[in-house]
């Protein structure tokens, strides 16, 4: 049985290790991960072979497959992430404000680290990487859980990056892995609140749930992404086409993949049958209301489940509008608050729908495909928040910070 608690008095030794130590030496370990990384490229291949085995025999569906699977290009990847990661301005020590008093006390509000970090998260071998080499710069560290589907990628890649914080004369427990991958260990997990400050899951919907609703230790929720493109009646309908499809077809697994189109009921006749001969051709289910099925016969008529599921598949559904009123209501009552977009050349629309729909991310004119840390310009990302306290979006290491107040005075006393 894998001894959490120890795991924990560990990871919070290293984390006021990490706490204490500059930005040169955690750029420099942050370096070295990522060259340890291309330079086991070959090693890390054969245990990821060992997980793609294993679906594939499990009967894992292909969309799920591709999260999982590792090449030497996404490998390539992850240590450019983790090299981006470095290349950022280091959030510790970050003034947030400062001032003084009417009583002669100069306050600042400095950034701290969190601590200790949890992440639970399923087939997504990234996450193992993305995740240490974030709570790292931001001087936490962390205790990992990942899915049984990944359980030979994330072993060797995890003790590639603890091997890399070894050579640096960092300790190593600033990265751990419980390789436990039972349903009892992960609910330990997530009752060690003596020991984790945060917990962070990534997932299916079903899963985060799952998890919220278990859970003792604090979380950061990452929502599941039911995210949606409105197609205005003042849309460029080739931008649109080009944006859907990217959106829905580059990795129709992954959180910031569209789910839904939303039609404005003006460019439906037009657009719709080219949309769904576009989606067609790349061997994608298309759903649909009343309105759509009448303007696409071939169209698979949609439940009322459906506007609600996020399918990670290839499956999109479609509804048609009266307006753009409709549209923001629609998708304010079935979105995950993930990634929301619009498709038009009226700014006024642009403006209101920005404004009123409810999500971490909101786009005008550009897929959903971009809600991503390294997209966002932050190296990688811990995960995208759907919720509104601490963190909003894509997370990087300054949403894996707090803040302390430092207060000096010279000798005063309240009167």
């Amino acid at each position: 049985m894998t001894d959490l608690e120890t795991m924990g008095k560990n990871a919070q030794s290293a984390a006021f290790e990490l706490g204490q130590l500059g930005t040169m030496p955690k750029n420099a370990a942050l370096l070295n991960m990522a060259n340890a990384l291309v330079n086991n490229t070959a090693k890390i291949i054969e245990a990821n072979k060992e997980d793609i085995a294993s679906a594939k025999k499990n009967g894992i569906k292909e969309a799920m497959i591709d999260r999982l699977l590792l090449t030497p290009s996404r490998i390539n990847d992850m240590a450019d992430g983790l090299r981006q990661v470095m290349d950022l301005p280091d959030p510790i020590g970050k003034i947030d404000r400062g001032w003084e008093t009417l009583s002669g006390l100069d306050i600042t509000q400095e950034r701290v680290p969190l601590g200790v970090i949890g992440m639970i998260y399923e087939a997504r071998p990234n996450v193992t990487v993305d995740a240490a080499g974030l709570c790292f710069k931001a001087g936490n560290a962390v205790i990992l859980r990942g899915g049984k589907e990944a359980i030979n990628s994330n072993i060797i890649l995890s003790e590639t990056l603890r091997t890399a914080l070894k050579d640096s004369n960092i300790d190593p427990n600033a990265v751990q892995l419980i390789d436990d991958v039972s349903h009892e260990t992960a609910q330990r997990m997530m009752e060690m609140k003596d020991y984790i400050d945060v917990l962070i899951p990534r997932g299916s919907g079903k899963f985060i749930k799952m998890v919220v609703d278990k859970a003792k230790v604090p979380i950061i929720e990452t929502g599941a992404g039911n995210c949606h493109i409105y197609v205005d009646k003042d849309a460029d309908l080739d931008k649109a086409l080009k944006i859907i499809i990217n959106a829905k077809v580059q990795r129709p697994s992954v959180c910031n993949a569209a789910e839904k189109v939303v039609l404005h009921k003006d460019i439906a006749n037009e657009f719709l049958p080219r949309l769904f001969d576009a989606l067609n051709a790349n061997n994608v289910e298309v759903r649909g209301d009343i309105l759509a099925k009448a303007i696409v016969p071939d169209i698979v008529p949609a439940t009322e489940e459906d506007w609600g599921t996020e399918y990670d598949d290839y499956i999109i559904a479609v509804k048609v509008v009266d307006d753009i009123d409709d549209a923001i209501k629609h998708i304010n009552k079935y979105n995950t608050k993930h990634s929301e977009a619009i498709i038009t050349e009226n700014y006024s629309a642009s403006r209101q729908f920005m404004k009123q729909i409810d999500a971490a991310v909101v786009y005008t004119n550009a897929s959903t495909r971009f809600t991503d840390g390294q997209q966002f310009g932050f190296g990688a990302e811990i995960g995208i928040s759907t919720q509104k306290l601490h963190a909003r979006g894509p997370m990087g290491a300054n949403e894996l910070t707090t803040t302390k107040y430092l207060v000096q005075g010279d000798g005063q006393v309240r009167k």
